[in-house]
């Protein structure tokens, strides 16, 4: 099978599907793409199912060769991108032949963005998911957890539509203002002090140069935590505040335990917000009912999943 070789890697160029489920009791976290959204719209732009296997591109530089006739969409930050010499617009589905380059320049605004192949790129599933996580070397290229490298083959299908296919731009995302994201407090929430709690909702954050995949870590005036002598499950999106006060929000290559002490969960689908943050952005937060989280994250998934 022919597929798209690397010409340019670029920072960091993770093959992602839905993550690797089902395996946190034994220490393996999901991995799967930061931005949930932009990667649903990738696929969805492609008529591809959920979870199917793409590219999450952090930061850009990034050139293809395509050695097979088939139809790509880029999704998320916002880039430059080219077929050949040819600009081609984002959140749209367009072909690209055999012979043909494709180049994606460095992100202007957001910091990730998400390349899916009709049909989904091929790669070697471990513990059923093709997910790169780099720190367990698990999934991605090759399956031992790495990168993109020149000289990669990414493995597709040959594929054809009869006409490109564009997201409408009322329901593209912002990336240049700064975002106020969504909390549902609980946990050890009771336990902090009130006006501790209050601090946090109260001050702006800034987004330390510091996160990565494992988690996102905030830079503020320092809230005090509550005690706490032992461990427990985490899962993504806990917001953890350690003895320095200073939050960590887990992302998807989270750990599976955690001793510090959480202050509440991250609104599921402003986890893709903060993907595309950059380091020192301003971040603000406010609460948000459980009821109303779980009713706008079953919208999203009936929404995709279904498609």
């Amino acid at each position: 099978m022919k597929g798209l070789r690397v010409l340019r890697a670029g920072p960091q160029t993770l093959l992602q599907d839905g993550g690797r489920q089902g395996w946190l009791h034994l220490g393996v976290s999901p991995a799967g793409p930061l931005d949930l959204k932009a990667a649903a719209w990738a696929n969805r732009l492609l008529d591809n199912p959920w979870g199917t296997p793409l590219l999450e591109i952090a930061l850009g530089d990034v050139e293809l060769e395509s050695q097979v006739d088939t139809w790509l969409a880029v999704t998320g930050a916002e880039l430059p991108l080219r077929r050949d010499d040819e600009p081609l617009p984002l959140w749209t589905r367009f072909a690209l032949r055999a012979g043909q380059r494709l180049k994606l320049g460095f992100a202007q605004r957001g910091q990730r963005a998400y390349l899916a192949v009709a049909g989904g790129f091929r790669g070697e599933a471990v513990l059923g998911s093709v997910s790169c996580q780099h720190r367990e070397g698990l999934g991605g290229h090759g399956g031992g957890g790495r990168a993109l490298q020149v000289g990669d083959r990414l493995l597709c299908a040959p594929a054809q539509f009869r006409q490109t296919a564009s997201l409408p731009w009322p329901y593209r995302p912002d990336y240049s203002c700064s975002p106020v994201l969504r909390v549902i407090t609980g946990g050890d929430a009771a336990e902090f002090a009130e006006d501790e709690l209050q601090a946090f909702f109260a001050q702006a954050w800034q987004l330390s140069p510091h996160s990565d995949r494992m988690g996102a870590r905030l830079c503020g005036q320092a809230i005090e935590p509550p005690r706490r002598q032992w461990s427990l499950g985490v899962t993504r999106g806990a917001i953890q505040v350690p003895p320095d006060g200073q939050p960590i929000i887990l992302q998807a290559d989270h750990q599976s335990m955690g001793g510090y002490p959480i202050l509440g969960w991250l609104h599921p689908l402003d986890l893709s917000r903060l993907a595309q943050c950059p380091a020192q952005q301003a971040l603000r937060f406010t609460p948000v009912s459980v009821g109303d989280a779980q009713a706008q994250l079953r919208q999203f998934y009936r929404f995709f999943q279904t498609a």
